[in-house]
Parts: C-alpha cells; structure tokens; sequence
C-alpha cells in the first residue's frame, strides 16, 4: 500500500504548480539565494536552474517537487509586491512586456538640429529623449508546452511567447525582429530565441542550411535608418551548444584567436565554399559575414556573432557572453532596436551607425530614359576617401614617409587634440577639507558632437588667413599669450582667477603652450571666447561642412536616456532625486545595465574609429593600411569633437572657479576632482532655488549634465600621492573605488 502512497504522491508532485519564471527568479533574489546554491541543493546543473528561471524549460519530477516547495516557503517569505511605490522614493523602471518597435526606435529626433551652437546652453536646457520602444522582458514559455515531433516540425515554426509580448516591428519583412540566439536545449532541440519572448524551431542541420533557412523562414532584420540606406542583415547569435551542433570549435586556439578567425581548410569554410557562400575578407571569425553577391537591390547575407569566440568584449559588453539564451536575446534586442544590430565591436557599430544614418550615395532622378542612377548625398562623406592634412596624419602615415627617421613632430609639426589627463598638488586651504568629491560628465564625447559642424571633403591649405570660428579646419597659431588669471566670463564680464591652480584649455597635459601650435576650430574659438586675439600662421580648412554627426548624436542619446529612464533615472529629476536614483541603478535590471554600458562604449569607441590606427596587418611605417580606404577614416572629425569636449569642460571649470573660488584638483578626461567638506556633489555645487549656475555643472543624466563619480578622504589622496612619490598623481583616475593601480609617477 505504502508504495501506491508513494506513486500517487510522485503524481500529484509532477503537477505541482510552479510561479512564472520571472517571479521564481525574483523570489530567489530575494532571499539572497545563488543559482549555484539552488543548483546544488536540487542536485542539477547551474544552466537547469537558469533556465527554469528564463523559461526555456520546466522541472521534472522528482526535482519539479523540490523546487515548488522551495518557492512555496520563499514565496511566504517575500511575497509580491501589491502597493505601488512611495511617490517620493526614486523611480524604478516597470515590468517590460513588449518588445523593442524598430519603427519607433528608428525614428530620429530633429529637435536637435535647431539647437544652437553653444553647448553651454544646450546642457543646460534639459531634454527628453525621441519615443523609443519599451525593453522587452526575457522570454518566458508555459509550465506545459507541447513540443512537436521530429516529423511534424515545420521550419520556422513560432513556440510560445509571453501573453501581450510581441516578436519584432511593424515590417512584415522582420516580424520576428532584428537577431536570434541560436541554441541547443536539453532534449536536443535547435532553438532560435529572438526578441519579444518569441521562440522559432530550427530545422537546419548545418551552417549553410542555418544561413539559408535564416534568409527564407526566420523573417529577422531591422529596416534602414535612413531613405538611401540598407536594411540591417539578420543577426545569429551562436551558443557554444549550438557551435557543437554545427561543427564549430567552442572556443578558438592562441593561433586562431591572433589570426582573428579559424583556418580556411575548416570543414565548415568547406560546407558554405560547396554551397556558393562566401566570407568577407576577415574570414569565419567571432563577427562573421556569410554573403551571395547581391543581384539588384536584393541582399542576401547573415552575420554571425559567436561569444565563446569573445565577440562580447567583457570591458563594454560585462557578462553578456555568459547570459542564457533568452536573456541575452534581450540584452541585445534592445540594443539593436534604439542603436542599431551590432555590425561587429561597439567602435565598428558606431563607426557603422554614421554610414547607416547618412549613406554615401543616393538614387538620382530619373534620367531621360525614366533611369535612376547612383549619385553622391549630400550631407554625407561619399564613398571615396579623402586625405587629411599632414598635420592631421599620425606618425606612419604615407604622408609622412619623407620625414627623416626617429623624428619627433612637435606641436608645430602636430595636430595633438586629447582628453585632459592633468592634475596639481592641493594648496594648504585644500588639504583641511575632509573629502574629494569626483563628477562625471555623460557621454561627455556624445555631447561634443551635438551640433559640430565638421568638414565633409578635403583640406584646402591657407597661408595666414583670417580665423573663422564657422570653418571647420586646423590652424597653426600660438595661444601662448592667453593668460588665464584674467578671463571673459560673459558679455562685457571679466573675472580673475588663480592661473596656477587651473589647466590650460590648449594642452591635453594643462601646460600652458610655448609657441605656435595645430589646434582644431574648437580649441581657437575658445582663445577668441576668453577675450584674447587670434592671428593664425598657417590653416589647413574645409570649405565644404555640414553637422555630419547630430543624427548619430541623437540616435545615441536616445538610447541612452530611454534605458537609463527604463533603469529609474529620468531626464527631470531634482538633483537630490537624481543623485538617489543613481545610486544602485545598475542592480535594478543588470541587463539593461550592460546595454548602458554598451551605448556609451559605442560612443568612445566609435570616435576613435575614426583615427584607426594599422592592426599588424605587417604594416611598415609610411605605408597606407587598411583603414585609410575607408571614407569614415577622419582624424579631423575626431580632432574636432575632442576639442570640444575638453573646451565645453574648461569652460565649466572656469565659470565655476568666477562664481565660487574654487578649483579642481584632477581632471581625467571627463572626470573632474574637488576638494570638499561633504562628500556629495551638493556639498560644493552651486544652486540656488534648485537652479545652478549657468554655464556651470549641472547634476543630470543627460549628455553634458554630471552625475557623481566618487568620494574618497583628502587623507587618502595625500597618502596615495606621498606613497607613490607623486605629488602631482591624477587622483581622478581612482577616485571612484579608491583602487589605486598602475601608477606611473614619471620615474
């Protein structure tokens, strides 16, 4: 009898009622639980625990018991919340039932066309980002999904979504939306999990049948971003499971990681070679293009991201690689649809963005015959490269290939526009104060770029012109005599200052310059700004300009502010509130925060493609590489936009040094250090009736506002520097944990 007890219990436990996957992994967060811990103490694996919390699969008896049972007492413990928030506690961002709508993403802000010129009010005039879809949940199936037969599986076929989650956009073309993660479950099922919970039936049995069945059945891609663009190919994320399943290595050999890709020989490279596929010329590696060549207007081409492969660079990207399936479907679903699916590393999608958003060429009118033919874009760098001026190219480049060897290029010689990375010994006044306070400026370099003019085609060269701050260009000038211990602050408003105790706005170092020197437009305007005459010597300018990057600007933003507001930090925050929601912002949903840290690695990285240097590639100096055939490769716009950065910072620095005497102790690149009594920004920021000072910082999420960086004692930062034997040690660069590594005091 006993053993008909057993069985009829072994029963009832096989039904036994589980919560949704979301809240089963609320509950175990709750109560502080691992999903190793839980792992261990059902006896499974870590990956069957992760995925009964993301829905990809359900428990079994006899651990399906034991799982219920546990939920039953934490759900006792912690049960749901029913209240809404507190109205004054920081906002946290709400459940995320729908999936990203590409239509809405992609639709660019045009308000920032019409700002003005002046940075200085436009981040102070605080806004609010275009719409932007909401960032779907991760998917989440039924307790009991019927799976179909091997027999009676139909390529393509759609399994269950979440109630009221949707696949992809309004295109037909791309309902399923932008990417799928490609894996292999438990029972040896492929699987293709895609944005919006949606998950297909892979019937493919090999890379060439994954790629054709992905252009046929899958319905993945995002529409272009702009009228003459393309639409973005389908993205396939590959798990290491899936990587088995089709022959792939799960992870790449020393060898193979150098070269970037696996050998041609490959039995795969082989499969797509029989089936007339082709690579492009960087080869089967962790970004993979597999193509036809294109007949008409028809594309026919896949990308491959492969994580195990360290397509996901942890440093912007975290712990995306490790994801399961349906998690980092998400992660990378909303990155796509408010950035744009990932064409490669963050620094190619943003180089890629600038193209997406302004194409080299257009369709004409028709011609005679009723004929369109393609023509150059205006607005848009064209698609043939240009040279940049001599001063503009780095060491190596073919311009310089006269130039006797060792030589040093001075600044005479030398285009050199870089963050700041400058900081001074505190004065007696200073070290009585108890803390340093650090502040960072959001995506300081985004905020450059927002309404710069930059040239579109090449450098005319100019002997002794007169200085037009509206012409985009370099100029040789000295700024020697600029004296920053009496500056114009306003409009017939002078004000004097400490120049000791400041950086020089010219020099990425803060020395005050010596002689004639290469500047960017940016860098001159300012010398003009603080009252003082400019004569240039010499200019290389760019008669024909344009603001080349407000589209790439406000794409970017955008995305940033949507999902910092998805992470509880609005654009309309007090400074108090704001500086509350900041705080932990980043456990509230850490997969929204790697898309953050995603979106501003796109920036920096994007930039500095701009100016890519030679990649081994067995490069000798004063011969071209790879990237000077590229239209984009511009160090003039980067030139450009790094100058208005460090400017847009001094201009703060100085503005708040006239208002309240104080002045800062390090700044590194976009982080600047005040000596404190408190150890919040409030404690030395200037505001009065909620308002702060123009021109000045201004605490806020939006690009150009500051947040807070970090707070450490004036006695660490003295001990630090005694201990290093560096007085002038840039206390920024560790003012957030107080981890001080890497220390390089000149010796």
């Amino acid at each position: 009898m006993s053993e008909l007890f057993d069985a009829v219990d072994a029963l009832v436990a096989s039904r036994a009622t589980l919560p949704p996957p979301a809240e089963r992994k609320r509950l175990r967060a709750a109560h502080g639980l691992t999903i190793d811990e839980v792992a261990g103490a059902l006896k499974v694996r870590r990956a069957t625990v992760s995925g009964w919390e993301s829905g990809k699969t359900e428990p079994r008896p006899p651990e399906r018991d034991a799982y219920a049972r546990l939920l039953d007492q934490l759900a006792e413990l912690y049960p749901a919340p029913s209240a809404p928030e507190e109205p004054d506690a920081p906002a946290v961002p709400a459940a995320f039932t729908a999936a990203p709508a590409p239509a809405e993403a992609q639709a660019l802000s045009t308000g920032a066309a019409a700002e003005a010129a002046d940075m200085t009010a436009a981040e102070n005039t605080q806004t609010s980002p275009a719409p932007v879809a909401a960032a779907p949940e991760a998917a989440t199936r039924p307790a009991h999904t019927t799976r179909p037969s091997s027999t009676s599986r139909r390529p393509g076929a759609k399994r269950a979504a979440p109630a009221g989650a949707q696949a992809g956009g309004t295109d037909p073309r791309f309902e399923n939306g932008p990417l799928a993660v490609v894996d292999v479950d438990d029972d040896g099922q492929v699987l293709a999990y895609c944005t919006g919970g949606l998950v297909l039936d892979v019937p493919a049995k090999s890379i060439p049948a994954l790629v054709d069945w992905t252009l046929r059945e899958a319905k993945l891609g995002q529409p272009k971003l702009s009228g003459p663009g393309k639409d973005a190919d389908p993205l396939l994320v590959l798990t290491e499971s899936a990587l088995e399943r089709y022959g792939l290595p799960v992870t790449l050999t020393d060898e193979e990681r150098l070269a970037g890709r696996i050998p041609e020989g490959h039995k795969v490279i082989k499969q797509l070679v029989r089936a007339e596929w082709k690579l492009t010329k960087r080869g089967f590696g962790p970004w993979a293009r597999i193509y036809r060549p294109a007949t008409g207007s028809e594309r026919a081409c896949v990308q491959l991201c492969i994580p195990s492969w360290n397509a996901l660079d942890t440093r912007h990207w975290g712990e995306a690689g490790q994801l399961p399936p349906a998690e980092l479907a998400r992660v990378l679903g909303v990155y796509a649809s408010r950035v744009m699916t990932p064409r490669g590393s963050t620094a190619v999608t943003g180089l890629e963005l600038l193209t997406a958003l302004h194409p080299p060429t257009r369709a004409s009118e028709p011609d005679a015959t009723g004929k369109r033919h393609s023509e150059h874009n205006p607005g848009s760098l064209g698609k043939d490269p240009v040279d940049c001026a001599p001063c503009e190219a780095p060491d190596g480049h073919p311009l310089l290939k006269e130039l006797p060897r060792f030589h040093v290029r001075g600044p005479g010689e030398k285009l050199f526009e870089e963050a700041y990375d400058w900081a001074r010994p505190m004065t007696d006044a200073e070290c009585t104060l108890r803390h340093l306070v650090g502040i960072d400026v959001n995506m300081a370099f985004a905020a450059g770029a927002n309404g710069l003019t930059v040239g579109l085609g090449a450098p005319t060269h100019v002997k002794a012109p007169v200085f037009d701050a509206k012409l985009p260009g370099s100029w040789l000038v000295d700024l020697s005599q600029v004296d920053l211990s009496r500056v114009k602050v306003g409009k017939d408003k002078w004000a004097d200052l400490d120049a000791s105790l400041l950086p020089s706005p010219f020099t990425p170092k803060g020395d005050r310059p010596e002689g004639p020197a290469w500047y960017a437009t940016p860098t001159v305007a300012y010398a003009v700004e603080l009252g003082y005459d400019v004569a240039p010597i010499e200019a290389y300018v760019r008669y024909e300009n344009g603001r080349y990057l407000d589209g790439w600007y406000n794409r970017l933003r955008d995305a940033y502010l949507a999902t910092m507001a998805d992470l509880g930090v609005d654009a309309d925050l007090a400074p108090a509130d704001f500086l509350a929601a900041m705080d932990g912002y980043r456990g509230r949903d850490p997969e929204l925060a790697i898309v953050v840290s995603a979106v501003k690695a796109t920036v920096k990285g994007g930039l500095g493609k701009l100016r890519e240097r030679p990649r081994g590639e067995g490069w000798r100096p004063g011969e071209p590489w790879r990237a000077l055939s590229r239209p984009t490769w511009r160090p003039d716009i980067r030139a450009a936009v790094i100058s208005r950065t460090r400017i847009n910072l001094h201009r703060k620095i100085v503005k708040h040094a006239a208002f309240t005497g104080q002045y800062p102790i390090a700044v590194l690149s976009d982080c600047v250090v005040y000596a404190a009594n408190g150890e919040s920004p409030l404690d030395f920021l200037p505001y009065k009736e909620g308002k702060p000072l123009p021109g000045g910082f201004k605490l806020g999420i939006n690009p150009g506002l500051v947040k807070h960086e970090g707070t450490q004692s004036v006695l660490w930062g003295e001990e630090v520097r005694e201990r290093f034997n560096a007085p002038e040690l840039n206390l920024a660069r560790y003012i957030k944990d107080g981890t001080v590594t890497d220390v390089d005091n000149g010796e």
